[in-house]
């Protein structure tokens, strides 16, 4: 499943560089390789791969990393195909 885009530009993730500590733990959790780690820290690779778990934030030992898990146009898309109903994803916009 690496590699597979959700939507473009609709993931929650958010990352404060400035908080990360280097400890690589974000890349290890990740299952899709969003993060990679640049001088020392962590950035994102590539946040349309995220399908907002929550892994990184849950690990993150400096709270660096932020992201609204089981929300967000994937989740609204998947659980309405789930339930046999119209995806839904709380953002206010027509991307579903």
């Amino acid at each position: 499943m690496n590699g597979f885009v959700y939507l473009s530009d609709v993931v929650t993730l958010k990352l404060d560089e400035s908080k990360c500590n280097g400890c690589r733990m974000c890349i290890v959790v990740c299952p899709h390789n969003v993060f990679i780690v640049e001088n020392r820290k962590a950035t994102i690779a590539n946040k349309d791969l995220c399908m907002e778990c929550g892994a990184c934030e849950k690990n993150c030992p400096e709270n660096a990393i932020s992201v609204r898990s089981g929300v967000g146009c994937a989740a609204g898309i998947i659980n309405g195909l789930l339930r046999g109903t119209e995806p839904n994803c709380d953002c206010g916009s027509e991307c579903c």
